[in-house]
């Protein structure tokens, strides 16, 4: 899946005996401007260092893995306000850091076989890359926003047209001048854009400028596929500060990935029937998973909403890895679940969709996915 290419190492990971250590820090100033993260990263690395035996090689080995983070955060960026550290405790040298200008809901420090990938993908999943044409008659700024971050700027400037003061069938024969000049400068616009999108896979779109002047404009100019695309408009000049078209513009993603995800999920109610292609539920879930059956995932934002009953998902791996006979996690550690239904879902999935509203999937125990096909037989979903 394009969107997770960048933890392709991590996903691929496989567990040799060493522990791997997940650290997810909100490095950007607290509500009184003060960073604190380093606090709550000290009070971690030294509880786990703790119930270790001292010059054993075994916090020896944590030791070396503790200076490696420590490292990482000596290095960031001032400007990042989100970061990411995976580091095995052990030999196989697994060293990897991701800086990001938005945050993480909250810090988190785990070890466990597999790198924690939870907080990374859905960071990824809940920020999608978009695209902002600012525009009026005359000139347009195309921006390409990912993460809190500008990744790309195109600038188009024509001729500045003048008013002036004729009568008659002159002043009609002006207008349409005028009006054509302007109806041209739109299409090169959206021609641009259009292009961009196309070439680096762009799917939301907003118009911003004058919603009764070029933003008409622009949606005339519009072919089907990127009409598609365009999710909504702003009323901002086009001399608004870059920063400020961002903000703008990701809080209306936001407003429409919640539009987005109720209607996604009603979807997947209608699909979800017998012979359909909606599935609900953890089991069934990792069973289509297995096979490769899922198109898109949905997944709760909040894990916690992530049920399952032990016993049948115990039988689903048994079925799937005979002679399993390891422990599931208990409920309350249901983190283990969710990273392999991710972990999956990342590598065979079209999409994988995080649904923040705790009550869509509620009753489905916080899961469910469409799929390519239905399987038959005992092993199918």
């Amino acid at each position: 899946m394009q969107q997770f290419n960048f933890l392709e190492k991590l996903l691929n990971y496989e567990p040799a005996g060493d522990r791997v250590i997940s650290v997810y820090l909100n490095t950007g100033p607290n509500e009184t401007g003060k960073k604190d993260f380093e606090i709550f990263l000290r009070k971690q690395i030294n509880e786990h260092a703790g119930v270790l035996e001292a010059d054993s090689p075994e916090r020896e080995a944590y030791d070396a893995a503790a200076e490696k983070i420590d490292t990482f955060v000596e290095q960031l960026d001032p400007a990042t306000k989100g970061a990411a550290f995976f580091v095995s405790v052990g030999s196989d040298g697994l060293s990897e850091r991701f800086e990001f200008a938005i945050p993480f809901d909250q810090n988190a420090f785990e070890m466990s076989d597999r790198p924690a990938l939870h907080s990374a993908m859905r960071l990824v999943s809940e920020n999608p890359v978009f695209a902002v044409i600012a525009a009026d008659t005359n000139s347009a700024h195309i921006y390409v926003f990912k993460r809190g971050q500008t990744i790309n700027v195109e600038d188009i400037q024509n001729t500045k047209t003048n008013r002036t003061e004729v009568g008659g069938w002159s002043q009609m024969r002006y207008q349409r001048h005028i009006d054509n000049f302007h109806q041209q400068h739109a299409k090169e616009v959206i021609a641009e854009a259009e292009k961009l999108c196309r070439d680096e896979k762009i799917d939301r779109v907003i118009l911003s400028g004058d919603e009764a002047v070029i933003i008409p404009m622009l949606k005339g100019e519009l072919s089907k596929e990127m009409s598609e695309k365009v999710i909504g408009a702003l009323s901002l000049n086009v001399s608004t500060p870059e920063n400020e078209i961002m903000e703008a513009a990701a809080e209306l993603i936001r407003e429409k990935e919640v539009e987005f995800d109720v209607s996604k999920v009603e979807n997947l109610m209608e699909q979800n029937y017998d012979k359909g292609l909606g599935i609900t539920g953890v089991e069934k879930t990792l069973i289509a998973l297995m096979n490769g059956q899922v198109q898109e995932l949905y997944i709760a934002s909040d894990p916690t909403q992530i049920v399952y009953n032990r016993s049948d998902l115990r039988q689903v791996l048994k079925a799937y890895e005979p002679g399993e006979d390891g422990e599931l996690p208990e409920a309350a550690e249901r983190d283990a679940v969710i990273e392999e239904l991710l972990r999956r879902a990342a590598g065979t999935a079209d999409n994988i969709r995080f649904i923040s509203d705790p009550h869509l999937l509620k009753t489905h125990g916080g899961i469910g996915a469409l799929l390519r096909y239905r399987a038959e037989g005992v092993a199918g979903v």
